[in-house]
């Protein structure tokens, strides 16, 4: 409607806040991160909106549909199988939610800094956009440690490009990306 909120329903009544990114399904279904509204959202090819994951309150809680918490969901994509992967820029870790609407941890410690090795104990600070390869290989842009990095279907998390180079306030030169 051009104006911030949460409501689901057709296209010319729902509200997003702050939508971020954008991914398509095999089955034509939009998804997008709503940055703002704490919540993960899918568009159907018919125009119909509804919220599939995230109660709209801060917090990092693993869960079915709404029992699911993000602190701003910034990137998505899709891997082969038609899990979401999320970027959950502010909690610093990447979430994976399955068809059916479960939500998990997928990468990530929720620190932030950074650290790569196994997705469990890797750490990113504040990870925006995604992409997945055909190998199954998921590449995150990992904002604040201007870098470029890989998880591999193996679930090692590597760095691919970069290093940083800003010092004590490194990305500040060029903003944050989700204003």
């Amino acid at each position: 409607t051009g104006t911030a909120g949460s409501p689901d329903g057709p296209a010319a009544m729902a509200k997003f806040y702050l939508p971020h990114d954008l991914a398509f399904d095999r089955d034509g279904n939009l998804y997008v991160a709503d940055s703002g509204n704490k919540l993960v959202r899918k568009i159907t090819p018919q125009g119909v909106v509804s919220t599939i994951a995230g109660s709209g309150a801060i917090g990092k809680a693993d869960g079915t549909g709404t029992a699911a918490s993000f602190d701003t969901p910034a990137g998505l994509t899709l891997d082969k199988d038609g899990n979401i992967l999320i970027a959950d820029f502010s909690n610093n870790l990447i979430r994976k939610m399955t068809p059916g609407g479960v939500v998990t941890t997928f990468a990530g410690t929720s620190a932030s800094g950074f650290s790569d090795g196994p997705a469990a104990t890797a750490i990113f600070d504040d990870p925006t956009h995604m992409a997945t390869d055909y190998l199954g290989n998921i590449y995150i842009s990992d904002s604040r440690n201007d870098r470029i990095r890989k998880i591999s279907p193996a679930g090692v998390v590597t760095t691919i490009i970069g290093n940083p180079s800003f010092g004590p306030n490194k990305g500040d030169e060029i903003g944050d990306p989700l204003q």
